[in-house]
């Protein structure tokens, strides 16, 4: 089994590679799902023994983007080559959360020699068949999905659907609430290669000031090594 993890620090890098992590989503704000990482991270993500894919995601909330917001993601992409990563995470929704396969056959086009993995845009679609077919179409390696659900474990019906569309021509990536108290809702009974965790652990920030200054919320999550590691031997 394939372990990604979805990191947003250096800190969350060096222990994802630390606990034996397989793969890397490198993000920034993780709290809100996942945005675009900096520069300078993606820059040391790509000097170190891990794959990283880096997320394509300009802002949070929805996944339905302008002629702007579509121009500033095509530079990332570039920003992410030129850093020597290997792929990207790619997703655009239209307003009925259908994919948008304009945005995306641009995208996919501007990303051509990375790996491309078509992100949890995916939770949002009305016909998985067709969504899955899309993705397929754009050569997409992967979809990282959560079954259209809050966690993967809640939507492991949708998750077997993908699964059975997809009919070995690409991978389905359980992602979001994935941890060793939910992995064996999903596995074994999901037929996957891999799948997608923060391992992270609750740290609390100890600096009243900065909590009151609004720089941190009283605790956040960071990734933590040992909790890759169980994760990795929870497959072995």
């Amino acid at each position: 089994m394939l372990l990604e993890v979805c990191v947003e620090d250096i800190a969350g890098l060096k222990a994802a590679v630390a606990g034996g992590g397989d793969r890397i989503e490198l993000c920034s704000a993780l709290p809100l799902g996942g945005l675009t990482p900096s520069a300078g991270l993606m820059a040391v993500a790509a000097k170190m023994p891990v794959p990283a894919y880096a997320i394509i995601r300009p802002r949070a909330g929805n996944f339905v983007y302008s002629a702007d917001e579509l121009d500033i993601m095509k530079r990332d992409i570039d920003a992410a080559r030129s850093a020597g990563l290997p792929g990207v995470v790619l997703g655009a929704s239209q307003p009925d959360g259908r994919l948008d396969v304009d945005t995306l056959t641009i995208l996919a086009a501007h990303a051509q020699g990375l790996g491309k993995t078509l992100h949890r845009a995916f939770d949002l679609v009305p016909d998985v068949k067709e969504a899955v077919e899309v993705a397929v179409s754009l050569v997409f390696e992967r979809i990282l999905t959560s079954g259209g659900a809050r966690t993967a474990a809640e939507g492991v019906a949708m998750l077997e659907q993908a699964i059975a569309v997809a009919a070995g021509r690409i991978s389905i990536m359980p992602g979001s609430g994935v941890t060793l108290a939910t992995v064996g809702q999903l596995w074994p009974r999901l037929q996957i290669g891999e799948i997608h965790a923060s391992c992270s652990a609750a740290v609390p920030e100890t600096d009243e000031r900065v909590i009151a200054l609004g720089f941190s919320a009283p605790s956040i999550r960071r990734t933590d090594a040992a909790t890759v590691k169980a994760l990795k031997a929870y497959f072995a």
